[in-house]
């Protein structure tokens, strides 16, 4: 299965991939990989002296992958606003989002185990150590060589 991958930097900028990982698989929210993991193609074997962290997951209904939840199925959590929980009160009026959060609104929404497994779509890094050549670098020319 093909994974898209989102690694985000300190500076708040995302890089976007799509590879076939077979070394994410089995692997848990908030656990190290390394970047050699990742199976990547050709022009992008420079992001494996990267260290990275598993930060967030979804599946490919959109359920997010919840910490909470053991394995790798679907599992039902009662949640507050936080991961996987957006929904607004039915009554809030005219009220805006930014202005208003209910207080006391749970409600038992379905998530997915924080186990990686072949359902998972997106997968969310987080960088912990950085590699000799910087991200801009390597993605810039591996987009290069794709126009070619």
């Amino acid at each position: 299965m093909v994974f898209k991958i989102n690694i985000g930097t300190k500076s708040g900028k995302t890089y976007k991939l799509e590879t076939e990982a077979k070394g994410v698989e089995g692997k848990e929210l908030h656990q190290k990989i390394l970047g050699k993991d990742l199976d990547l193609a050709s022009e992008l074997k420079s992001l494996e002296d990267y260290e990275f962290e598993i930060t967030g997951a979804s599946d490919k209904a959109g359920f997010t992958a919840l910490e909470s939840i053991p394995g790798t199925g679907l599992g039902r959590a009662l949640l507050s606003y936080e991961k996987g929980m957006k929904k607004r009160p039915r009554r809030e009026g005219k009220r805006k989002r930014s202005d208003y959060t209910p207080k006391g609104l749970r409600l038992r929404k379905t998530v997915r185990g924080r186990v990686i497994s072949p359902d998972i779509v997106q997968i969310n890094l987080k960088i912990i150590k950085e590699g000799k050549k910087p991200l801009e670098e390597i993605f810039v020319s591996a987009k290069s060589e794709e126009k070619k």
